[in-house]
């Protein structure tokens, strides 16, 4: 009896110990770190949607004071239609294409409301307005609240692609994990990175 008590008390020591070795190993590392990156691409999906959602109201009230600006103005609606239009796939993270062309309308738009901003300068009543000056207020805070969303996103799929890209995680993710691909992240594109130039 007490042998076969020594038997059980062995084998319940190794699967405990096997247990901590793989607890340890990281073999949970590439299902946690996806839940990561997936919650924080919903976060910078939600902030994206907050600022669309500011779009309309803040187009209105500059129209009030720049009527005539329809060229800015129809650049910013048409920049919100196209963001809001895309289908975003379910695979937008594994798909450079969509990914990048989600990125692209977003950047137009980013460009169309910065345009529409420099335009209210022109115009001093505008500047005044309550509900401008809230509403930029929210825009500005919006346009923060994307860039910490972005930058907490880059920082999970860069744990993410780094976990599946070194040993021993990467081979437990072929083993465990064989679905398991890397995931886009945003870029800068090449007219972002060029020195600003000032004409005196």
């Amino acid at each position: 009896m007490s042998n076969a008590f020594t038997r059980i008390a062995g084998r319940v020591a190794v699967l405990g110990m096997l247990g901590f070795v793989l607890a340890g190993c990281g073999i949970n590392a590439v299902p946690t770190q996806d839940e990561q990156v997936k919650a924080a691409w919903s976060q910078v999906l939600n902030e994206y949607q907050r600022r669309a959602d500011l779009v309309p109201n803040l187009v209105n009230t500059v129209k009030g004071y720049a009527a005539h600006e329809k060229g800015t103005l129809t650049a910013v609606i048409e920049a919100r239609a196209k963001a809001m239009q895309m289908t975003v796939p379910k695979d937008i993270l594994e798909n450079p294409q969509a990914f990048h062309q989600f990125e692209q309308n977003q950047g137009q738009l980013t460009q169309a409301l910065g345009k529409l901003m420099v335009l209210s300068e022109n115009y001093p009543q505008l500047k005044a307005d309550q509900n401008f000056l809230a509403l930029q207020a929210q825009l500005e805070g919006t346009e923060n609240r994307i860039t910490v969303a972005r930058r907490d996103y880059i920082e999970a799929v860069q744990r993410y692609n780094t976990t599946l890209r070194t040993i021993p995680s990467r081979w437990i993710a072929a083993i465990l994990y064989p679905g398991a691909k890397v995931r886009e992240t945003f870029t800068i594109t090449e007219k972002a990175q060029q020195a600003p130039q000032v004409n005196f």
